[in-house]
């Protein structure tokens, strides 16, 4: 069976966020004082996303990311991503700060893990502080090179503010010249909890340009089916480095993505409020074919791209993005 919406578009790809909760609180996607954080009983259990999964798998999904918040920061952690490994999934990834990602990169090898990404928005310590509010770069510096000795995929994510990290584009960049990782450069999306919507500074097209200023050699690589980055290649790098139009929405015509939030909320598109939640319906006693046939009315009603979400909206997006999953 394929999971196929009403644009035509196929969806194979559940991004699952296990938890709201984060340790850092970047400026990006939590604001300064944090945020209200959901009581234990109202995240989806382990055992609930492992129906999920098993259900969403039967109707189509073959790749799986994991996402929060910071996953490890929930408790057995290593115990779930086991559990899931075992689906008939053909890939399952996994999305980090890296604070507390290190003691289990040989396990994520072991298991199979296809790739990491790691969110890292500076190389300077003094600006990693004052982004994300906490002294942990050591600690993310020295997963970072974990994941790369182990041979797990790795890619870096650094979400682009002017004033705060771009100075560090380049030396971002450089990254993938020494190491063989993919180097992503993320537009700022307006999810940091205060509903902000100012005209963005560092778009997708400055950051290239800024990129083809330092490397004149840089060539795009062909697109993948679904992609959500541009990629590129450098002539001498050992990685790609890639852009991801996350505020201008470049990639909505070929999304295959289906969002499941800690509470169980299936979003269609980053932009929505949420559907329904899939959570309440399991609580109530739904059976497995009714959570497909739920589903499968969500992804049949999807918006078009993330501005028709967004004008479908009661609210403004003002989300922490924590909250959501990214």
């Amino acid at each position: 069976m394929a999971l196929i919406d009403n644009h035509g578009r196929e969806v194979t790809y559940l991004r699952l966020a296990v938890t709201d909760r984060c340790n850092l609180r970047c400026f990006y996607c939590m604001p300064e004082e944090g945020i209200d954080y959901v009581k234990r009983k109202e995240l989806l259990s382990y055992e609930e996303m492992v129906r999920l999964v098993t259900t969403l798998v039967d109707l189509g999904i073959k790749k799986l990311r994991i996402t929060g918040g910071e996953p490890f920061l929930r408790k057995d952690m290593m115990r779930f991503l086991t559990m899931v490994s075992t689906l008939g999934l053909e890939q399952i990834n996994i999305t980090t700060n890296g604070t507390l990602t290190l003691p289990y990169v040989p396990k994520l090898k072991k298991l199979g893990i296809h790739s990491v990404n790691l969110s890292l928005d500076t190389l300077s310590e003094d600006r990693f502080f004052q982004i994300t509010r906490r002294d942990s770069f050591e600690k993310v510096i020295k997963t970072f090179h974990a994941l790369v000795d182990t041979g797990i995929r790795t890619k870096i994510n650094m979400v682009v503010m002017e004033g705060k990290n771009d100075l560090d584009l380049i030396e971002m960049a450089r990254l993938a010249k020494k190491y063989p990782v993919d180097v992503r450069f993320i537009e700022e999306m307006p999810f940091n909890g205060s509903g902000r919507s100012s005209d963005l500074v560092w778009n997708h097209m400055r950051i290239f340009d800024k990129l083809k200023a330092e490397f004149p050699d840089i060539n795009r690589k062909e697109m993948k089916p679904g992609a959500t980055a541009v990629t590129y290649e450098v002539p001498g790098f050992a990685g790609d480095l890639g852009i991801i139009a996350a505020y201008s929405r470049t990639f909505c015509g070929t999304c295959n993505r289906l969002r499941i939030t800690p509470q169980g909320m299936i979003r269609t598109c980053l932009y929505d409020e949420g559907i329904f939640n899939i959570r309440d319906l399991m609580r109530s006693g739904a059976s497995d074919l009714q959570l497909k046939e739920a589903v499968l009315q969500a992804i049949g009603q999807r918006a078009k791209d993330g501005f028709e979400a967004e004008k479908l909206r009661f609210n403004q997006a003002s989300e922490s993005m924590s909250t959501i999953g990214g």
